[in-house]
């Protein structure tokens, strides 16, 4: 399989800078990363540009040998995904970056961010996220959500409190659970999906799901192939319908070579 990328970030029709961030690897890796900044200030953009730094970082220095990454092992007896586990920490890595800065510089005291991160292989993609920023998978014309939201709607949505339909109007609906560093530990939401020739996946800022409906989505999607235009045309949108936050869209489509 072969991997096609384009990514684009907008300060929108509202903000006054852009707190987002992103990173497509320019080397061997491929990896994804979307980062959506919080924090007084300009620090909502020091903690998106350093979360992705810590990844990044990281993963440069745990390059492994094959396609597919790692190979699975055996710890204890039980079977443990390499692939997985080294996305989380470099999460979990990231996560310990900005809290500290945060935590030792008074001018960065409460910043965080949210990340969502793919890293592909042969085989598949792995995801981890920590907040509402997401990945979606389009495949022949139907778009599916891939990472639940860390967010207040969402844990509403899930114990019943809220309907699905309804999150729309939810007056909190932008309120998030956990954030990429606001303590000093965080859980990190991983996960791993097969995917297919044509398969497009849409790592993004809220910016563009708060201003764009799945519909738009989906007909953007089916009309234009060229993925740097089609970034280009998904930001348009985005502020066409308002543009309330910073948006930040990474489209990476599985051909064959």
């Amino acid at each position: 399989m072969k991997l096609i990328c384009a990514g684009v970030t907008d300060v929108g029709s509202v903000r006054d800078h852009n707190e987002d961030d992103f990173y497509l690897s320019d080397g061997n890796e491929a990896l994804c990363i979307v980062a959506d900044g919080m924090g007084g200030h300009n620090s909502g953009e020091v903690a998106s540009a350093m979360a992705i730094r810590a990844i990044v970082d990281y993963y440069r220095k745990t390059i492994p040998d094959g396609p597919n990454g790692y190979e699975d092992a055996a710890v204890n007896g039980e079977e443990l995904d390499l692939n997985k586990e080294r996305l989380t920490e470099a999460l979990q890595i990231a996560n310990k970056a900005v809290f500290e800065a945060a935590s030792g510089e008074k001018a960065f005291d409460g910043m965080g961010t949210t990340i969502v991160s793919g890293y592909f292989t042969e085989e598949g993609v792995y995801m981890a996220h920590i907040g509402d920023s997401r990945v979606y998978r389009y495949r022949q014309g139907q778009l599916e959500q891939l990472t639940p939201d860390h967010s207040l709607a969402n844990e509403y949505v899930r114990m019943g409190i809220l309907a699905k339909e309804d999150v729309e109007f939810f007056p909190y609906k932008n309120v998030i659970t956990r954030a990429c560093g606001l303590a000093d530990q965080v859980e990190v939401d991983a996960q791993f999906e097969r995917f297919g020739p044509g398969d497009l996946f849409i790592f993004c800022s809220d910016g563009l799901t708060d201003m764009v409906p799945d519909r738009e989505l989906c007909e953007m999607l089916e009309a234009e192939d060229d993925l740097e235009k089609l970034c280009e045309q998904l930001v348009d949108r985005a502020n066409e319908n308002g543009g309330n936050d910073n948006i930040t869209v990474i489209l990476a489509r599985v051909i064959d070579p």
